[in-house]
């Protein structure tokens, strides 16, 4: 296993043959509160990850024991004129769009607390896996503003506007075997095993070909909220950029000659 810092407190972690790479939240001494540095940090490392073609999975994670991330770092809020509000609003997006837009398969593995721009962290990947610490929330009408990290948008993606609604108008706080009845997490692990269950899950899907997840993910992530006939043009295209690829072509003969593939990535 590698390790390259970006800052003082994200890291990334590159498993095995770096297929699987680890995005580590990395400031627990504010429990993964998101900073402006942090929140560049997370930018930076999302590009560099984005930009990497031996990269097939990325889960997100923390090191902190009793949170995942507690949102937005209001101590540092509270400091800024609305000058200086203005001026960190597109830093703090980047943190959360680098997220969202990275090419391949994304994982958020939550325990403790994911609330406000932590939960919406979490909201950008494709699959949350929580243990039975996990306590997640959009909180921020209770503080004066709005979700600001994609979560009025997200939300109602994962569990239909009605409940978005009523999650984000109450600010309230939900535990874990509440968020897998709702559907804010996708599978629900024991105490402790978050990280490694998500990890493994990474490494499943990393399997694959690295052509068709980035293609299967474009389809999936383009065709959110198209009508059936558009959506079925999104997903053609996809396939014909796959269709004709080296991975196909190795795909095929690998399942022919009952042997593992040997990705080209091409």
């Amino acid at each position: 296993m590698s390790e390259e810092r970006y800052g003082e407190f994200v890291l990334v972690r590159r498993h095995g043959d770096g297929h699987v790479a680890e995005l580590v939240l990395d400031r627990p001494k504010a429990m993964n509160a998101v900073s402006t540095e942090m929140a560049r940090s997370i930018a930076g490392a999302c590009a560099a990850l984005g930009a990497d073609s031996g990269v097939r999975a990325v889960v997100l994670t923390s090191t902190h024991e009793r949170a995942f991330c507690v949102g937005a770092d209001l101590k540092e809020r509270n400091s800024f004129s609305d000058a200086e509000l203005v001026r960190q609003r597109p830093v703090a997006r980047g943190a959360y769009t680098g997220v969202l837009e990275l090419p391949v398969p994304t994982i958020a593995a939550v325990h403790g607390f994911a609330l406000g721009g932590g939960f919406e962290l979490a909201l950008a990947c494709d699959v949350i896996v929580a243990d039975r610490t996990a306590v997640v929330g959009l909180p921020e009408v209770s503080v004066g503003v709005i979700p600001g990290g994609g979560g009025t948008q997200l939300l109602p993606r994962r569990v239909g506007a009605a409940r978005a609604a009523e999650l984000i108008f109450t600010a309230r706080r939900v535990e874990a075997a509440e968020a897998r009845e709702l559907g804010l997490v996708d599978e629900l692990v024991e105490q402790g095993r978050a990280r490694e269950e998500a990890l493994a899950l990474g490494a499943r899907i990393a399997a694959n070909s690295p052509v068709g997840l980035r293609a299967a993910k474009r389809a999936l992530r383009l065709g959110q909220g198209l009508d059936l006939r558009a959506g079925l043009e999104v997903e053609d295209a996809a396939w014909r950029a796959v269709a004709f690829s080296g991975d196909r072509a190795e795909g095929v003969a690998a399942f022919n000659e009952k042997r593992k593939p040997e990705w080209p990535g091409e």
